[in-house]
């Protein structure tokens, strides 16, 4: 049973680790295009974003730090 636990623990870090590179990654996507956009209406949508993101990504991390 304990393999099994060890097991299922195993995937839930990579899937956390998985959907906090996914988050890092859009973060900086649109913070990119947030810099790139001249249009002050698009920048505020790309800042957002990039900001909804990282708060995604710093809960992930809490909450994997929670647990640790």
């Amino acid at each position: 049973m304990q393999n099994q636990n060890s097991t299922l623990l195993s995937k839930s870090l990579t899937i956390l680790g998985d959907q906090m590179q996914h988050e890092f990654v859009a973060c900086k996507k649109a913070a990119f295009y947030a810099n790139s956009f001249s249009d002050p209406q698009l920048q505020a949508v790309a800042n957002q974003l990039a900001t909804d993101h990282r708060q995604r990504f710093d809960r992930l991390f809490n909450y994997l730090n929670s647990h640790a």
